[in-house]
């Protein structure tokens, strides 16, 4: 069966490296919509939204054709009017991309565009290589040898073209892809950011950015290509080294000054451009010679000279090809005989310098002698634009030199590009300026001599806190923001890290505290909650650093750090207390208390009871009267902390906090309310009501900002409690659905063997055999990638490995898993005294009941007093206590117990609240009973909730369909059962 439209759009999304907010983003239409067709939960949009998507993921031909083909098949084309998918009218086209591989914990497949010969982040050329076989020809040989290769030479010697032109040769034998990485506005500690956004790789929940980076290079052959290594020398090495020892298929070509030192490195020195033509022996028809035409006529379209002329200039300029372009811009204006005059000029005020080497000091002289030749006007532009480290537009330049004429600017920036002091490149958000790092070495000489720095400086960091502002804006009305923010994100960050100027304290935490937002949303965490805590330090006062502080608990909560976030509401209510907000100390210590309970599981060292009771009596004597937002904190706060077990809330205080939250109307409130109602009912038992107000939680998902760390804990835990209570209720359709759309989400996706993991359960309980033990094996594998951390939370879905294993008679395989079992719990830990014991309870009797061994089934569940104990009893998550006790019924009821019946009416409250449990205990009475409509509605249960293998055994018990429930039974792996 061909695949449909959402299945394909998802398999296209992830290979580009988008998430389904990014999707959207492109093609102006919501995340939900993107979720819901590939989900399946709502058809194929119009054509005008097919080609946009097909646009916006840059497709081939055929992949195009693929995806219109299934749009048809799913009625696309009787939808090329306008439709109710909620899409804005089409842009005027989507942004570039850079990306070229999946997220992490996305899947394996290759990017679209690996093996094709594109090198992401490679800016187009504006101007043509010249030359360079030989040394082009050597480094290809030298990266069939090795994995790491380094171009060595001295700035301007024209490096980066070379390592740029051998990329793109090599690109196509790298399947998974190559990308390239200018390192020159890149500061340090922040390689890996500038590689992920280039990867399309973010940091999750329980992932570092430096693993998502790992993991998406560990997936095959690829070439990533790190350019201007020479002002991070030491942590460029760091960095390439480890990256080379986790990913095998790797290869890294790296530039730099001088080598990187690092195991199995091969150096290739990039000499000058030769002198010396092929055919002549003389400078006539040199590479250095070309160049020099080349350049000059793109001035100069009618420039001629002589041969021995151009070949003296070159010489002189000891075939440097930067000083080659800068001497030959100038032709134009001051010709062959003028260019030479004022070059030698320049090169004997040098050439009695010692400890410099000869091609620095052309170089140095060509670059005094083009600024010798700038008016004032162009002077001071030329240094002022200097402040940039990664680019600037025309409003960024009007900025630092604090003129009201944008012509005046843009004229004199654009005198600096014809002069090649300047390039210019062209994207989607418009042109974009940046200085070679040799001349901008350069221009920050002149701006230190000139008396200006520390005002340049100062408006430099005023134009970073407006830019970052205006992101923030961009990215709350979800416009297209993230390829701006990439472009200018370096620069961003050195005005942030300058020295603080005396007047510039509030740009200075305008752009911490915009830097902490944008990075959220970005998805680099951890840099997120460093912004966050720097804005913090560098508030005015007290009153804006309890802002800063809570977001910044946010932020870790959304990282899983919840011991972090608990020190970080603290602090934040110290400062409210200095400001007198009594408001936002109340809310800060309620819900570090409530974290405190709810997320135990987040803490290394559980916080006493009694402590989070004293904090949450300070906060209700802080709480003014009549506040809503505080009543809701403290509500919360007060039904996770009303008994001493943490994450088992009260069930009347958690309504009463729902009904606060309500109040509010605040989505992120609601939320968590809702999951403490929805705790509170699980524990009780009432699954049912659990499970529909979960539905209900995940409804708000698309309320929730997720560009703002508030909601990041929320978006997380809905998608795990969704799942888990769905599966507690027997819903396993619904779990399947949640979990699949957590394996997606860019938020809690988190780490790659946790997001493997949550449909495994419900896959095995439906007897999808095959997929979860694909599921599973990429969960393990993760699992022991990551350094095999505590996670005993994968205990359910390993433990449903062993009752898939043993369902299809593989004693081998269940064994196998039981040892993986106690891996994750502890060696010496008994899976029947942790909340897997229904579990075990519930595996081992159905498998012992599947193969006919009575007696073990039997065995299995004399545990289960179902006359004596409540039926769900204590609360635990995920322990599967209905399937339990609905097994342990039918198999009294197989094993001719004389109390069947009765242990049938027990369990009776079990097939109320549970899918599962009801199904099995109807299979269970129409045993009993010889009752064949009760067989009948058992095949109508299993059915809704697509549990084929519990399907096909019931058929079996029906003599007029055993044989279709034999058949269905081998199509999945599984004997018919012996009893």
């Amino acid at each position: 069966m061909a695949d449909s439209f959402g299945e394909l759009l998802r398999r296209f999304r992830i290979a580009a490296s988008l998430t389904q907010e990014a999707l959207a983003e492109r093609c102006r239409i919501s995340p939900a919509t993107i979720a819901a067709i590939e989900q399946g939960r709502r058809k194929a949009p119009r054509l005008s939204t097919v080609r946009l998507i097909t646009d916006a993921l840059e497709l081939s031909p055929a992949d195009r054709q693929l995806l219109a083909e299934a749009a048809d098949d799913g009625g696309a084309a009787a939808r090329a009017g306008p439709g109710d998918d909620g899409e804005a009218p089409p842009a005027a086209g989507p942004p570039a991309w850079a990306g070229t591989g999946p997220p992490a914990s996305a899947g394996t497949g290759p990017p679209a565009s690996a093996g094709t010969g594109v090198v992401a982040g490679l800016p187009a050329a504006r101007t043509s290589f010249i030359g360079r076989d030989q040394e082009q020809a050597a480094v290809l040989a030298a990266l069939a040898d090795s994995r790491v290769v380094t171009l060595v030479g001295p700035g301007g010697v024209g490096k980066t073209r070379l390592a740029a032109r051998t990329a793109e040769a090599a690109a196509a034998g790298y399947p998974l892809g190559a990308i390239y990485v200018d390192l020159v506005p890149v500061r340090e500690g922040f390689i890996a950011q500038a590689v992920a956004a280039l990867a399309g790789v973010t940091e999750r929940p329980g992932m570092s950015l430096d693993a998502a980076v790992h993991e998406y290079f560990a997936r095959g052959r690829s070439l990533l290509v790190l350019d201007n290594c020479e002002h991070l020398l030491d942590v460029s090495a760091a960095f390439t080294e480890k990256l080379l020892a986790d990913c095998a298929g790797l290869t890294v070509l790296a530039t730099s000054r001088e080598r990187l030192g690092i195991p199995g490195e091969r150096t290739v020195t990039v000499p000058p451009l030769s002198l010396v033509g092929g055919e002549t022996g003389g400078t006539a028809g040199s590479e250095a010679e070309a160049l020099f035409i080349d350049r000059a006529r793109a001035s100069d379209p009618d420039f001629t000279a002589a041969a021995e002329i151009i070949g003296y200039a070159c010489a002189r300029l000891d075939g440097v090809p930067l000083a080659i372009e800068l001497a030959a811009a100038r032709t134009g204006s001051l010709g062959v005989d003028g260019l030479l005059a004022g070059l030698d000029d320049h090169l004997r005020l040098l050439a009695g310098s010692r400890g410099v080497h000869e091609r620095h000091r052309s170089l140095r002289a060509v670059i005094d002698w083009s600024h010798a030749l700038l008016d004032e006007d162009e002077r001071a532009m030329f240094r002022r634009a200097g402040a940039f480290i990664g680019g600037f537009d025309l409003d960024a330049a009007v900025a630092v030199v604090a003129a009201s004429d944008r012509g005046m600017v843009a004229d004199l920036v654009g005198r600096l590009t014809d002069k090649s002091l300047l390039t210019c490149r062209r994207g989607p958000e418009g042109s974009r300026w940046q200085m070679l790092e040799t001349i901008r070495a350069y221009a920050l000489d002149r701006l230190a001599e000139s008396g200006e720095e520390a005002s340049v400086r100062a408006a430099h960091l005023r134009w970073a806190a407006d830019a970052a502002e205006d992101l923030e804006r961009r990215a709350e009305a979800a416009v297209a923001w993230r390829d701006a923010f990439d472009a200018v994100a370096d620069d961003l960050r050195a005005a942030l890290a300058s020295p603080p100027g005396r007047g510039i304290g509030e740009a200075s935490h305008r752009l911490a505290r915009a830097l902490g937002h944008l990075t959220y949303a970005r998805r680099f965490m951890v840099e997120s909650c460093e912004h966050y805590q720097a804005a913090a330090e560098r508030a005015a006062d007290p009153v804006r650093a309890v802002s800063d502080l809570r977001a910044a608990a946010d932020v870790a909560m959304a990282e899983g750090d919840g011991a972090l976030a608990f020190g970080l509401l603290l602090a934040s209510a110290e400062r409210a207390l200095a400001a007198g907000d009594d408001c936002a100390r109340a809310a800060s210590l309620a819900y570090a208390v409530t974290i405190a309970d709810r997320f135990g599981a987040q803490f290394p060292a559980e916080i006493p009871h009694d402590r989070l009771r004293q904090l949450l009596d300070e906060a209700a004597r802080a709480c003014p009267a009549g506040d809503e937002v505080c009543a809701a904190y403290l509500s919360a706060a007060a039904a996770w902390t009303a008994q001493p077990e943490k994450t088992v809330p009260d069930l009347g205080l958690s309504s009463e906090a729902l009904a606060a939250a309500r109040r509010t109307g605040d989505p992120v409130l609601i939320s968590g309310a809702l999951d403490a109602v929805v705790g509170a009912l699980d524990a009780g038992g009432h699954l049912r009501e659990a499970h529909g107000l979960s539905k209900e939680r995940a409804r708000l998902l698309e309320r929730l900002p997720r560009h703002d760390p508030r909601a990041g804990t929320e978006i997380v835990d809905t998608f795990h409690m969704v799942t888990e209570i769905a599966v507690a209720a027997g819903d396993l359709p619904d779990a399947l659905s949640t979990a699949r759309m957590a394996q997606g989400d860019d938020i809690a996706g988190g780490q790659p063997h946790m997001a493997a993991s949550k449909p495994i359960l419900p896959l095995v309980l439906q007897g999808r055999f095959d997929e979860a033990l694909s599921l599973a094996a990429t969960m393990w594998a993760a699992w022991q990638q990551a350094g095999r951390p505590a996670a005993r939370w994968m205990g359910p879905a390993t433990y449903a490995m062993v009752l898939a294993h043993g369902l299809r008679g593989d004693d081998e395989g269940r064994q196998d898993w039981l040892v993986r079992v106690r891996e994750l719990i502890g060696s010496g830990t008994d899976p029947a005294g942790t909340n897997l014991a229904a579990f075990g309870t519930f595996t081992d009797a159905r498998i012992a009941l599947h193969e006919g061994h009575l007696g073990a089934a039997a065995t299995a569940v004399t545990d289960l007093s179902l006359a004596e104990q409540s039926w769900y009893g204590t609360p635990h998550w995920y322990s599967l206590r209905p399937y339990a006790w609905a097994i342990a019924a039918e198999v009294a009821v197989v094993a001719g117990a004389p109390d069947a019946a009765s242990r049938l009416a027990a369990a009776a409250p079990a097939g109320e609240e549970n899918h599962w449990a009801a199904a099995c205990l109807a299979r269970a009475a129409g045993r009993l009973h010889g009752d064949r409509d009760a067989l009948e509605r058992s095949l109508s249960g299993w059915q809704r909730i697509d549990a084929r293998f519990e399907r096909a055994c019931t058929l079996v018990l029906l003599p007029d369909r055993a044989d279709e429930g034999a058949a269905e039974l081998r199509a999945l792996g599984c004997r018919p059962p012996a009893s």
